[in-house]
């Protein structure tokens, strides 16, 4: 009845001791969505190396929240910037764009390659390391910050500002479709905007 199956470890906790309800340290995934939502959980799956045993302790979780919390800020930063521009109107092509929003596009492209063959091998951990580097490095610490200034200080009609606005708009785009699988909750919402 199976294509294919996938397999894990056994769910310990942070100490990686078996979970019992005598030791009082067992994790019941229904009171963490309850608490903190399905994509804390999925996520917490995700960035686990599940072909041994999975750690899960309050702990653990709370370095997830921050995580999540991260990537669901970049993609905020994404919408406040792109927010009423007109991709279909006002995009620059590649050609007339500035180098640092060619790089970020190619490097874009690189994550978007490197997630989907990590997705087509079943290594979560990998595309989820992929992309969370590509928001942590290159566009948050590096991208974002750099551009501050076109976004804010050059007009609307600015050849370097929409650049950035349409670099922007195909990354969230990107994003959104490469979180779908670990995070359909917040990818979807995200894209509702």
């Amino acid at each position: 009845p199976y294509k294919g199956l996938l397999t894990h470890g056994f769910a310990v906790d942070g100490a990686g001791r078996k979970m019992s309800k005598s030791l009082g340290n067992v994790v019941v995934p229904q009171e963490v969505t309850g608490k903190l939502g399905a994509d804390i959980l999925r996520l917490w799956v995700a960035s686990t190396d599940y072909s041994g045993e999975l750690s899960i302790s309050k702990e653990i979780l709370d370095r997830v929240v921050e995580v999540y919390r991260r990537l669901r800020n970049t993609l905020r930063i994404l919408l406040g910037n792109i927010n009423r521009f007109d991709f279909a109107a006002q995009a620059v092509a590649p050609e007339h764009m500035p180098l640092l929003d060619r790089w970020i596009l190619e490097r874009l492209n690189a994550v978007i390659r490197e997630t989907l063959k990590a997705y087509e091998a079943y290594d979560f951990r990998k595309a989820f390391s992929a992309i969370n580097q590509f928001c942590t490095s290159d566009l948050s610490a590096l991208y974002v910050d750099t551009t501050k200034d076109r976004l804010y200080c050059d007009s609307s009609s600015s050849v370097r500002r929409r650049a950035t606005q349409t670099a922007m708009t195909i990354i969230f785009k990107a994003l959104c479709r490469l979180l779908a699988p670990i995070l359909a909750f917040t990818a979807d919402e995200a894209w509702e905007y």
